[in-house]
C-alpha cells in the first residue's frame, strides 16, 4: 500500500521563522475577553483589541438563510434564553435577541455602570468581526472555528472561505487560521485553500495516537491545557514530532508556565490583558 504524501508548504518555512523570532507565545483572545464581557459579542472583541490581544478566536455556525455568525452552542438557551436552534433561525431572527445580557443579568440595577452600547450586545457576524479586524490600526491575527456536527455539514467551511477570499484571506499570507475538532472539516478547508494554515483541536490526549497518521505534518496540533496537564507525555510526543502547539482555554498563571515549559506558540485566553500582563512582567 502506498503511503499517502505529505504535503509541506512554502507557508509553513514562514510560520516557522515568524514562531522562531517570537520570544513569548502569541495571545489569542477566546471568544473575545470573555472572562469579564459576553463572549461572541461586538463587545468582547473590542476589549480584547484594547487590551493587546495579538489574535482573535471564535465559534462559527450557519444560519438558516446562510451567514455565518459567531456563536459557539447550538442552541441559544445559555448566552439568550431562548430555545431555538442557531441553524433553523435566520439572521433577522437572531438580531432580535440580547447576546449579552446573560453575564452580568443585574448591569440594570448598577446606577454606576457604563452605558452599552446596543449593536454591542447584538448577535456578532463573521463578516462584521473580519472588518473589526480588517480596519485595526495594527496586525491582529483570527483563529476561526468551525463547529460540528452541523446539518449544513461541509457547507460550513465552504462558505468560510468564501468570506475569507473577499477579504483578500484565502490566500499566502492570511492572518487567519481555521481550527475545528473534525478531521473531514480541516481537510475540506485544505482542498478549498490549500495554503491557509489548519490546526487540528484535540480534546482528549488518547485521541492524538489516532489522529497522528491522518493528519498532514503542517497541521498545527491545538491541546487543551488540561489535557497537556493531565498527561504530560502529549506534550513530550507534539514537540518531539516537531508540532507547532496552539493551546486552550489558558486562564491562571500555572496554566501559561505549563505552555511555556512545553513551548507552545499560541495560547489561547478568556482573560487577554492577565496574560498579557505576566509575560510582559
Amino acid at each position: 500500500m502506498l503511503r499517502r504524501m505529505r504535503r509541506t508548504p512554502r507557508l509553513r518555512r514562514s510560520r516557522e521563522r515568524q514562531a522562531e523570532a517570537r520570544t513569548r507565545p502569541q495571545v489569542v483572545a477566546h471568544r473575545g475577553s470573555s472572562h469579564d464581557t459576553a463572549e461572541h459579542t461586538l463587545e468582547a472583541y473590542v476589549k480584547a483589541l484594547e487590551e493587546g490581544a495579538e489574535a482573535l478566536e471564535c465559534d462559527v455556525r450557519l444560519t438558516a438563510d446562510g451567514h455565518l455568525v459567531c456563536v459557539h452552542d447550538r442552541d441559544l438557551r445559555r448566552t439568550t434564553s431562548t430555545m431555538g436552534l442557531v441553524s433553523t433561525m435566520s439572521l433577522a431572527e437572531l438580531d432580535e435577541l440580547d447576546f449579552a445580557s446573560w453575564k452580568n443579568p443585574w448591569s440594570d440595577l448598577d446606577d454606576e455602570a457604563p452605558a452599552r452600547d446596543p449593536i454591542h450586545g447584538k448577535v456578532l457576524t463573521l463578516r462584521k468581526l473580519l472588518e473589526t479586524v480588517a480596519d485595526y490600526d495594527r496586525h491582529v491575527e483570527l483563529a476561526i472555528e468551525t463547529k460540528h456536527p452541523t446539518r449544513y455539514g461541509g457547507l460550513v467551511e465552504r462558505r468560510l472561505v468564501e468570506a475569507l477570499d473577499e477579504f483578500g484571506w484565502a490566500g499566502a499570507g492570511s492572518p487567519a487560521r481555521i481550527m475545528s475538532f473534525s478531521v473531514n472539516a480541516m481537510s475540506r478547508v485544505r482542498r478549498l485553500a490549500p495554503d491557509l494554515d489548519i490546526v487540528m483541536l484535540v480534546d482528549r490526549a488518547h485521541h492524538w495516537p489516532v489522529l497522528r497518521p491522518i493528519v498532514d505534518d503542517d497541521w498545527i496540533i491545538g491541546p487543551g491545557v488540561e489535557e497537556l496537564r493531565d498527561h504530560p507525555g502529549l506534550g513530550r510526543h507534539l514537540v518531539r514530532a516537531g508540532r507547532e502547539i496552539h493551546v486552550w482555554t489558558v486562564n491562571t498563571a500555572d496554566d501559561l508556565q505549563l505552555c511555556l515549559d512545553v513551548g507552545v506558540t499560541a495560547v489561547i485566553t478568556d482573560r487577554p490583558k492577565f496574560i498579557l500582563e505576566l509575560l510582559d512582567s
